[in-house]
């Protein structure tokens, strides 16, 4: 699997430079050295992993036709240096609904081998895709997140009243983010001009080809200090104003077993980076009440921390997409 993984990583990685190269009017990069000086740290060795976030752009089309039209991922990876599709630790994981990804077994494979992790939609955070990642950011691999987990097209059109606001990010990214045990590199992501790479409309064989002429940008911010993130949650969880989250998950706290994920995830999350914050917020909960409510309410505290972190996550690309667009 190793080697058949890297021949399609390459392949890929290596079709996605031809597309950039030869379909492209433009191809403008920002920042790839912040990606890059990550990718290459020493850090890595000692588990410290490494977390890129952007929003979707691609055009959405029939669930037949998702898996030819999505070209924002890989294309945009077609900018990093043709050495790294040779080294696994070098190239993205990231999430993949199943029933657009892995629907057969053709699908399943190519996919899996392209460093993609099936992932069940409204199987909620506690789910073995959303564990696996946190294994692999532990151990210094690199993920890839869309925090939106849909198609937002007007975040990057600069003319519209929605420019670079994004529809809420996905809780897995706070639960990711609060249970790796070190810091990780954050490095919020930027695409341009990507829904215009395969607009809809086209007839065969033309809608499952690039459009020739096209500009795009990829934009990698700076990565965001980890102090920033923890200074963010200290202040919020001392004047007590972390949003309210017990009721905006799929199945929430009414689900049985989720005050005991919450817990679980709450001590696996006192030991990592953000142990402070998470500690107190969980510790915050009324004395002389109930075990059952002391369990309650200890979720929801975790609850509100993870919502948080997303929050903050999802600020850092806002503010990249400010900037990118208030360039064009």
């Amino acid at each position: 699997m190793g080697f058949l993984s890297k021949a399609t990583v390459s392949i890929v990685g290596l079709g996605s430079k031809a597309i950039l190269n030869g379909y492209c009017s433009s191809v403008t990069v920002n920042g790839l050295e912040n990606l890059v000086r990550a990718l290459e740290s020493d850090e890595r060795a000692n588990g410290r992993g490494i977390v890129t976030s952007e929003s979707r752009v691609w055009t959405m089309s029939v669930a037949l036709n998702e898996q030819m039209r999505r070209l924002d991922d890989p294309v945009a990876w077609g900018v990093l240096p043709a050495r790294f599709y040779r080294n696994s630790r070098m190239t993205r994981w990231t999430l993949g609904a199943s029933d657009i990804m892995f629907t057969n077994p053709v699908f399943s494979t190519f996919f899996r081998l392209g460093q993609v992790i099936e992932t069940f939609r409204g199987n909620g955070i506690y789910q073995p895709a959303i564990d696996t990642a946190i294994e692999k950011l532990n151990r210094g691999d690199w993920i890839h997140l869309f925090g939106e987990g849909k198609v937002n097209q007007e975040s990057s059109d600069p003319n519209s009243p929605n420019a670079a606001r994004l529809l809420r990010f996905k809780w897995g990214i706070g639960r990711i983010m609060m249970e790796a045990q070190k810091p990780p590199v954050i490095i919020p992501m930027w695409l341009t001009g990507f829904d215009k790479l395969m607009p809809e409309g086209r007839s065969f064989p033309y809608k499952f080809l690039p459009k020739p002429g096209v500009a795009l940008s990829v934009t990698f911010g700076e990565p965001v200090p980890p102090q920033s993130i923890q200074e963010a949650l200290n202040t919020l969880v001392r004047e007590r104003r972390l949003p309210d989250a017990s009721h905006a998950s799929s199945g929430g706290l009414q689900d049985p077993s989720r005050p005991s994920e919450e817990k679980r995830s709450g001590v696996i999350s006192e030991q990592g980076w953000l142990g402070e914050p998470v500690t107190e917020a969980a510790g915050t909960r009324q004395q002389g009440v109930e075990m059952e409510q002391q369990a309650q309410e200890s979720a929801e505290e975790i609850m509100r921390v993870r919502s948080a972190v997303t929050a903050v996550i999802q600020r850092e690309v806002e503010a990249l997409g400010r900037r990118v667009l208030g360039k064009l």
